[in-house]
């Protein structure tokens, strides 16, 4: 669930009907607000101000498919306990659109392979258990996973010969869910990836990319909230959690608690890693923060330490 002006994921062109750059200057419609902060409480997903432009785009997109015909009586649809899961959803995948890559944060990377799954095979060298479960939270159309899969699949035969792994990835957006499960992509969303890596794990068929099938197994894909409570709960035993750029446009409370989340999800000594440019200042202490060569990331410690003493 990453947020940007809208791409086409296969051609990897933008656009034209998300081409809004200049806000109006007439005041907004007052139901456009109302539209706004539901949207915001059911997903934690908040639009400022200046940015309710592109939440009027796509209630405008919405309401020509529902036939109404004002901001008021659009509100009332999503408001309606009958109509409302089903609409809410739709203008949720308007809102929520995706712009990423393969490849994206190389070196985030190379921490994967020289720090992260080193320090992981270390820790369990004395035990029997030699699995990882890895989560891309707002996997958007699939680019991150996939490519986590593919860096694994290498490490397999490397640092880590003997092991399994799981790779879930979730999204809110069910459209980009759909498009990351048939895992066909233009040549934009493959403007990073090495060629070893283009000419190992695709097939290129009528001008698009096919990510390979041995790569396709290793992702399950599902859709999740991430302010859904209940939900968030049952994503435990994590050993590593991806979420790029997608708190950065969570208010403060919800993404206080979705990082608590991701807290308590991962296994002590877990790692969490955020966009190159996010960091958790001000939003949760009980991370650990490390730096490698070109970024951060933050680890769960074992054992967490209060001002009041051992927890």
């Amino acid at each position: 669930m990453r947020f940007t002006p809208e791409r086409n994921p296969v051609a990897g062109t933008p656009s034209l009907t998300a081409s809004i750059s200049v806000p109006p200057a007439a005041p907004y419609d007052p139901y456009l607000y109302r539209i706004r902060d539901l949207v915001c409480r059911v997903s934690g997903i908040f639009h400022s101000d200046h940015k309710l432009y592109f939440v009027a785009d796509r209630c405008a997109r919405r309401m020509r498919s529902t036939g109404a015909t004002c901001m008021q009586e659009y509100y009332g649809q999503l408001a309606d306990r009958g109509g409302r899961p089903s609409e809410l959803v739709a203008l949720l995948n308007e809102i929520t659109v995706g712009e990423t890559c393969f490849f994206r944060n190389l070196p985030q990377l190379d921490a994967i392979r020289k720090i992260v799954i080193p320090a992981i095979v270390q820790e369990r060298a004395r035990l029997a258990f030699t699995h990882l479960r890895i989560w891309s939270a707002g996997c958007s159309t699939g680019e991150e996973p996939y490519t986590l899969a593919m860096v694994l699949e290498e490490e397999l035969q490397r640092a880590l010969r003997g092991w399994t792994f799981e790779l879930l990835a979730t999204d809110l957006n069910e459209k980009s869910l759909d498009f990351a499960k048939k895992a066909t992509y233009g040549d934009y969303a493959l403007r990073n990836t090495p060629l070893y890596y283009l000419q190992k794990y695709f097939r290129r068929r009528h001008g698009l990319h096919h990510v390979s099938e041995q790569i396709r197994k290793r992702v399950s894909f599902t859709s999740l909230n991430l302010v859904d409570d209940s939900k968030m709960l049952f994503m435990k035993g994590m050993d590593i959690v991806f979420c790029s750029n997608v708190l950065i446009y969570f208010e403060g409370q919800a993404r206080r608690r979705v990082v608590q989340h991701f807290f308590n999800n991962l296994i002590p000594g877990g790692y969490f890693f955020l966009g190159h440019s996010e960091s958790l200042f001000g939003v949760n202490g009980d991370f650990k923060l490390m730096n490698f060569t070109g970024g951060s990331l933050y680890t769960r410690p074992f054992r967490q330490i209060s001002a009041a003493g051992a927890r």
